[in-house]
């Protein structure tokens, strides 16, 4: 296992790279830049070219790729670009001056937060609803439970985030609406202080991980509902239970541990949607997460938050498959990597 596992790190280095060229290469072929209006001004052509030729945008794009890759000064040109073999992200062309891992570094924390706690909730929420329905095929609590699950499939956030400000928020005033109740410094860079673990922080967390994990969960309840009802009428499953095991271990023990590997599997990408920030619910929640930037950049053709938020979240899907991988060999034993 840790020889797969070393080798499945040092092949992400090349995945990373190509991903870094593609992104690169993409995003300065959308038509306009990010200095050709002020506001709501046009700038002059010459003010253009000045500030382009300050960025190096006004070199070819193999020798920008380049600077961005190894640096200005591998190159022997004069410039502020340390490369990303050495961790710089660029600077960002609109906070001017500010370097896109301060704005990650700043952003990040609060959208894995988010995330983590979204996953969290699907998880808790999606897997006993799944179960419970499988269970009781064709019940009244099947029927609950998959028209739950449908109903938060369909209701986009667009729609359910509003929804929950306006009756949580500002007609029973239960939670804040807006902000997030843990501030720097983390633990591990990402994590909350025990002493901002309170009731405010999870007052601030309860709307935004609700709107962002119940549509994650009712995919898990729905892949878990699926999968176990497959696994139950296996000849193993009627052998466990010759046996005269109780239900409860038939259930647990061998029936959810196998059905378990399709919920495992859409983890990887979830996990990694989430943790790096959702723009709709960020923005109506009023939280300073990664997300927004990245799809305000978009607009802003700020190419450095581009490339460094896609990178990011490249790195935290391809660490969250690794990790579908080992999760798979440990739920199946038939499932070996050496």
């Amino acid at each position: 296992m840790i020889s797969y596992i070393i080798r499945r790190l040092l092949g992400f280095i090349p995945v990373l790279l190509g991903i870094a060229l593609f992104t690169f290469v993409l995003v300065r072929v959308i038509p306009g830049g990010p200095f050709d209006t002020a506001g709501d001004r046009t700038l002059p052509p010459q003010v253009v070219a000045n500030i382009n030729a300050k960025y190096h945008l006004d070199w070819p794009m193999w020798k920008q790729f380049a600077s961005y890759l190894v640096g200005d000064d591998i190159l022997g040109e004069e410039g502020i670009s340390r490369g990303l073999i050495r961790g710089d992200l660029g600077i960002s062309t609109q906070y001017r001056g500010q370097p896109v891992s301060e704005i990650i570094a700043d952003t990040f924390p609060t959208s894995a937060q988010l995330g983590i706690m979204s996953v969290a909730l699907a998880l808790l929420m999606g897997i006993p609803l799944g179960t419970i329905a499988a269970l009781r095929q064709n019940s009244a609590v099947d029927y609950v439970a998959t028209f739950s699950a449908v109903f938060f499939l369909s209701v986009p956030n667009l729609v359910l985030a509003p929804l929950l400000v306006w009756m949580f928020g500002l007609k029973w005033k239960l939670f804040p609406v807006a902000g997030w109740g843990a501030k720097p410094p983390f633990l591990f860079g990402f994590l909350p202080q025990l002493s901002d673990l309170n009731l405010d922080y999870f007052r601030y967390a309860a709307l935004p991980v609700f709107a962002l994990g119940t549509s994650a969960a009712a995919s898990i309840a729905r892949l878990t509902r699926g999968s176990l009802l497959q696994v139950i009428n296996q000849d193993y499953i009627r052998t466990a239970r010759a046996k005269g095991l109780t239900e409860r271990t038939v259930v647990v023990v061998h029936a959810l541990k196998n059905s378990l590997i399709p919920v495992v599997t859409i983890l990887g990408p979830l996990f990694a949607s989430l943790v790096t920030g959702t723009f709709i619910v960020e923005s109506i929640f009023g939280i300073n997460g990664m997300g927004r930037h990245f799809v305000n950049s978009v607009g802003n053709r700020d190419y450095p938050i581009l490339l460094g938020v896609t990178l990011v979240f490249s790195f935290v899907l391809i660490i969250a498959n690794l990790v579908v991988d080992i999760t798979y060999a440990l739920l199946d034993p038939r499932i070996r990597y050496d």
